[in-house]
């Protein structure tokens, strides 16, 4: 999937961006590749970034973005079991649409392990819903030195992607019919990866940027304008 390969390209340059891109369209294709497929793609794509820049991940200063995220996944399954698709897919444009303000704001604020907590909450909550839980964490971390975004999220994005997919089995939105879904977007998210690890320094940093965040702002506006209508 095309959408995929530049999700992954994205979030292994600045450190998020694959759900955001790609989910809201491939919730349309088939509502079954959101939120597990797309969570096991970024599980796969944040183990292998985890390694690349392991010399940048700090597990303490993550502690309690990883503490908030367990309560906030279960909300997030709370939610699955209590809305229908068409909710579903506002839910996710609008979530697409938050991703796209946070990457905007100009905002500053220092990830304090109370907004730590907060922001892993939320990751939690969107992540597990819609498999949408970068913005929280990137609205912390966004003014931060860029090899310190791209490796700390990878890291958290192992364990927060885990803990989802942990979750979602027992309510039935992680079997084998997932997995199976999840297996051809797989290469794509792996040539993502190769492809921005050998250009991302060639390209601008803010040519990356607002090309993705034009690309979401579609991709969410869609999404909210389909559930809608």
């Amino acid at each position: 999937m095309s959408l995929v390969f530049v999700g992954a390209f994205v979030q292994t340059a600045v450190g998020f961006g694959l759900a955001v891109i790609a989910a809201p369209v491939l919730f349309f294709i088939n509502p079954d590749f959101v939120p597990a497929p797309v969570t096991v793609c970024a599980l796969v794509l944040s183990l292998i970034n985890a390694w690349a820049f392991r010399d940048g991940v700090s597990l303490q200063g993550l502690k309690a973005a990883i503490i908030g995220r367990v309560p906030g996944s279960l909300a997030g399954a709370g939610l699955l079991l209590l809305i229908d698709k068409d909710m579903l897919a506002l839910w996710i444009g609008l979530s697409v649409l938050f991703a796209v303000v946070v990457s905007l704001s100009s905002l500053r604020w220092h990830p304090t392990p109370g907004r730590m907590m907060t922001a892993g909450f939320l990751s939690g909550f969107m992540g597990t819903s819609t498999s949408i839980g970068g913005p929280p964490m990137a609205l912390l971390w966004q003014h931060q030195d860029l090899a310190l975004i791209r490796a700390n999220l990878a890291a958290f994005f192992v364990v927060s992607c885990l803990i989802s997919l942990v979750i979602l089995a027992p309510i039935g939105h992680f079997g084998m019919i997932h997995v199976w879904l999840s297996l051809p977007l797989l290469p794509a998210t792996v040539l993502g990866y190769w492809v921005a690890r050998r250009t991302m320094h060639r390209l601008p940093a803010r040519a990356i940027r607002y090309g993705s965040l034009t690309l979401c702002a579609i991709s969410g506006l869609y999404a909210v304008a389909t559930a809608l209508l």
